[in-house]
């Protein structure tokens, strides 16, 4: 959308997406880790800021749970949504917690870009919030998750990245040294601040 602003901190909620192994399997060996370790790090990034952060998982009793690298981001009492439907603003309780955040901004990441993330990205932005799906935080097994972001951005959602969200949620120097000074997990490869 030409002329958008910045995503804001005080205006966003960040939505972890089913990063379930059961999905994670399906991804070439090289992407699993380092895309569990850019989700984790944004997590934790929106933790310090203050950013609520919703997470699914899709049909957890047959696909399993969210992964504990994830898991263990979420602040003491969240609850993880068994998601049953592809897009998350088809289930009440998932869509409800959205809007509790009070927030009108949406940043997804998680799995898979073509279905999931794609299908609540776009379901967001039809509920009135302005969404953002993180490029490098996302994945579907090739050559699924570029047609994923083809399909969003036709739609109206906003592709960026995990540095380019951090920066636009920091805004300034002090910030960004305080954020920073206070992440106790490695910077992902691949990932420059």
């Amino acid at each position: 959308m030409a002329g958008a602003p910045l995503f804001s901190a005080e205006k966003c909620a960040l939505i972890v997406i089913d990063v379930q192994d059961y999905f994670l399997a399906k991804l070439p060996h090289g992407w699993r880790t380092p895309l569990v370790e850019r989700i984790a790090w944004l997590m934790q990034v929106a933790s310090l800021l203050d950013i609520p952060v919703i997470a699914t998982a899709e049909d957890i009793a047959s696909d399993g749970p969210l992964v504990p690298a994830l898991e263990k981001q979420l602040r003491a009492g969240a609850s993880v949504h068994d998601k049953k439907v592809f897009g998350l603003s088809g289930q009440a309780d998932i869509l409800d917690a959205v809007r509790g955040t009070g927030r009108s901004e949406c940043v997804v990441v998680g799995l898979e870009t073509d279905v999931c993330i794609a299908h609540s990205a776009l379901g967001l932005i039809d509920q009135g919030f302005r969404v953002a799906a993180i490029d490098d935080a996302t994945a579907s097994p090739p050559p699924h998750h570029e047609a994923g972001l083809r399909r969003m951005a036709a739609g109206g959602v906003v592709l960026t990245n995990t540095k380019g969200i951090y920066y636009e949620w920091v805004r300034d120097l002090a910030t960004h040294a305080r954020v920073k000074s206070r992440i106790n997990l490695p910077l992902p490869p691949g990932l420059t601040l």
